[in-house]
């Protein structure tokens, strides 16, 4: 995928260079589930089987005005018994992917992560592919939405699912870039982020994450603006040009996420990594377009992991 303009080229590239994604889609029981399933299908993103309770997806496909008659449909009672059902699927290779739908994320997740035959060694952990009007490249943003308050541990695998899930869009001709967020941009033992921060620039030096090029603590302003890295004499490789960029908490990245999107109209296409398959995530509030994206994102992660560039 090119660096640039990554929203409006990814969808196609990807239904032109991989095959559709075999995509088990759970609990699709609103109208825009069904609509962006049949888009989706139509662009040979996915190939869907539709896991949910028989009526009413039947229901939302006759609202949608989609003919869902060609796509498999396993009836189910409800969303956990969906999301269940998903899981064991993927367990037995039946599909290469899940789609929420119109269900919580926090039950497909469950479903997933009691199926230990999908887990890796690493967490799961949210991450968004960003394109923001003003700033020069596209950038990952992690984690949003799933790690809460995430400890050392859980950061060294919320960065280096980020590093793969970067290299799976852009390759591995060069080292991505990761910004380490906290408030300031010095370590201060009574501020957690940036202890966080600095153990795992550490552990980068010593190969335990491997793959990035990693600095911090860094505070926004500083890690996003050059000019603002210089004034407070920060000399970094990453300051002003990172690829991706790991605040120190759920609730801080999926603000920064938010703002973004609806203060600076910057598109956001979210994924859950650290499974043996990806897992595409869409929100109510996403654009059809964004939402593409997030299937186009799978594909490529599908792809990367088929071809061995990560566990």
């Amino acid at each position: 995928m090119d660096e640039r303009n990554c929203f409006q080229i990814a969808v196609e590239s990807c239904g032109a260079e991989c095959p559709a994604l075999k995509t088990a889609v759970i609990h699709p029981v609103r109208v825009e589930d069904i609509s962006l399933i049949a888009e989706a299908t139509r662009r040979k993103l996915i190939d869907p089987i539709l896991v949910g309770p028989k009526e009413r997806v039947i229901r939302a496909a006759t609202e949608a005005r989609v003919d869902i008659s060609t796509w498999p449909l396993i009836n189910v009672e409800h969303s956990h018994a969906a999301a269940a059902k998903g899981a064991e699927m993927a367990a037995d290779g039946e599909v290469e992917s899940l789609m929420k739908g119109g269900l919580h994320t926090d039950e497909i997740l469950h479903a997933i992560i009691i199926k230990r035959s999908l887990m890796t060694e690493r967490r799961l952990s949210h991450a968004y592919l960003m394109d923001i009007p003003n700033y020069h490249k596209p950038v990952v943003i992690s984690d949003a939405a799933v790690n809460i308050a995430p400890d050392l541990d859980a950061k060294v695998d919320i960065v280096q699912n980020a590093i793969h899930f970067w290299k799976a869009l852009f390759g591995a001709e060069r080292l991505p870039k990761v910004a380490l967020l906290a408030a300031v941009e010095t370590v201060n033992s009574k501020m957690q982020a940036t202890i966080d921060a600095a153990c795992l620039c550490k552990m980068s030096d010593r190969d335990q994450i491997t793959g990035g090029l990693l600095d911090g603590p860094l505070a926004f302003d500083n890690a996003i603006n050059l000019a603002a890295a210089r004034s407070k004499g920060i000399k970094s490789d990453v300051a002003g040009d990172p690829d991706i960029i790991i605040p120190p908490n759920l609730e801080s990245a999926n603000i920064m996420a938010k703002e973004l999107t609806f203060l600076a109209n910057a598109e956001a296409a979210g994924i859950i990594l650290g499974a043996r398959i990806p897992i595409i995530l869409t929100s109510r509030a996403d654009s059809l377009q964004t939402k593409l994206m997030s299937c186009a994102l799978a594909v490529k992660v599908a792809a990367a992991r088929k071809a061995g560039m990560f566990k």
